[in-house]
């Protein structure tokens, strides 16, 4: 039975790796999810035949109750919260690794890992890994589901001391752990716990909204490695094979996105380290200085007789659900001869891959989806840029103004198109708080209202 098991955790772990490639790209990506869904399947129902399990009743109840809910929320959930729902699931994902390991350290025999006072030191540490990882993924996805949620304040929050402060508590958990080790002391284990939900709450809170697609993926690797450390605990090759998968691809994928943010991954990971606490929030919500607005008509006319047109889509188009609108509009645009296409920025949405998403849902073909570094450099010799609700992505205060706190991040360079179309509901800043300088630009009119309805007015007014 156990050589049958490790087949098809091999079979399972296959599976999980055809599912990260076909997961890399958009044209691929239901192949991937539909290999993701196969090896899971193997890999619970191999757990659950194993002789080892004593009880399907509780099983079953768990399975039924869990799927219930996954279901309700799969079938409530809107585009626009996939990104809460994601951190939401990396908490879960974290809480779990917390009480398997509990679990493990109380009833020991159960896990064949020895017995309560004499389990093997190889067990423990990697029974106060997967726990303090467990607890900073739990509370530091909690933190980041409220700041997309706008429950807690998307600006970074800094103290003095801070940094100092999660030095000490990172050297009182290694203490922990060794001390833990050494003695088996449910003080040391719960202690672990404690300081390690703390640090999941510190290492966040400082991160701004501008970094939180990043943190949505760093948190993804840490729920990645937590499973991993829990595997071992259980010594079950799917868990570990699965954990380590999701930590480093998460870990890659935080790395790819820092970098094509400008940021520093070690900054993100320890917290803000080294990042300038006193940064300002440039203009605010209230600027007097007067902006150039229009009507859908006009920029129907406009973008019909224009020969190229490219399109950038944020989370503006994810609020209004106006992807399905937006596509009609590029349709029309082609038919009348005009080149359409879309610029992604990394970080454009909530989290990584929000626009592609939204765009695939729409039928966009994927050929029409470019990424910044492939097309930023054409912004110049486009007739019309039409953006719709993609803020900070677009605010050239991130090549000016060094006090602001998306300076340094990488922009889609919209400014030096013929013409700016701006989708937007009203003046209001962005994400990261920052009052976005292309709208006082003297080539960017701004299309206040709805975007969905904005888009079908435009579509009407081509017809």
């Amino acid at each position: 039975m156990a050589n049958l098991a490790g087949y098809a955790y091999l079979v399972a772990a296959i599976c999980f790796i055809m599912a990260l490639r076909g997961l890399s790209s958009p044209e691929t990506a239901r192949k991937g999810n539909l290999y993701g869904i196969i090896g899971m399947l193997i890999a619970v129902i191999t757990t659950i035949a194993m002789p080892s399990v004593l009880s399907y009743g509780l099983i079953i109840s768990g399975i039924l109750i869990g799927g219930a809910i996954g279901t309700v929320i799969a079938l409530k959930i809107q585009m626009t919260a996939l990104p809460q729902l994601v951190a939401a699931f990396h908490s879960l994902v974290g809480l779990a690794a917390v009480f398997v390991a509990a679990a493990a350290y109380y009833t020991p025999e159960a896990y064949g890992i020895g017995s309560p006072g004499k389990i093997g030191v190889g067990s423990l540490i990697e029974m106060s890994l997967g726990t303090a990882i467990g607890a900073v993924t739990f509370t530091g996805s909690i933190i980041a589901f409220g700041k997309l949620q706008a429950i807690f304040r998307s600006a970074p929050v800094m103290f003095k001391g801070q940094h100092p402060l999660n030095a000490l508590l990172g050297l009182l958990l290694v203490a922990f752990i060794v001390w833990f080790c050494m003695t088996q002391d449910p003080t040391a284990f719960w202690a672990i716990v404690i300081l390690s939900l703390v640090i999941g709450v510190l290492l966040i809170i400082p991160i701004g909204g501008a970094d939180m697609p990043v943190v949505v993926s760093m948190l993804n690797s840490y729920s990645g490695w937590a499973a991993c450390g829990i595997g071992f605990t259980l010594a079950n090759t799917a868990l570990i094979v699965t954990g380590a998968l999701v930590g480093s691809s998460g870990a890659i994928l935080s790395y790819i996105m820092c970098k094509g943010m400008n940021r520093s991954i070690i900054n993100v990971i320890l917290g803000g380290f080294g990042a300038e606490g006193g940064a300002a929030v440039a203009g605010g919500g209230d600027d007097d200085r007067p902006v150039t607005s229009g009507a859908p008509e006009d920029a129907a006319y406009f973008m019909k007789n224009a020969e190229s047109v490219i399109i950038v889509p944020g989370y503006g188009m994810a609020v209004a659900q106006a992807q399905h609108a937006l596509r009609e509009m590029a349709d029309a645009l082609k038919e009348s001869g005009v080149r359409v296409r879309y610029a992604i920025h990394p970080v454009a949405g909530r989290m990584p891959g929000h626009m592609n998403v939204l765009l695939a849902e729409a039928n966009v073909p994927y050929d029409d989806v470019l990424e910044l570094e492939e097309i930023n450099r054409d912004f110049s010799s486009t007739d019309v840029a039409f953006v719709i609700g993609a803020n900070d992505i677009t605010n050239p205060a991130a090549k000016t103004d060094e006090t602001s706190p998306i300076y340094g991040m990488p922009i889609l360079d919209v400014e030096e198109a013929g013409t700016v179309y701006f989708i937007k509901r009203s003046m209001a800043t962005g994400y990261a708080g920052v009052q976005n300088e292309l709208f006082f630009k003297d080539n960017t009119v701004m299309l206040f209202g709805d975007a969905k309805e904005v888009c079908e007015k435009i579509v009407a007014a081509m017809d």
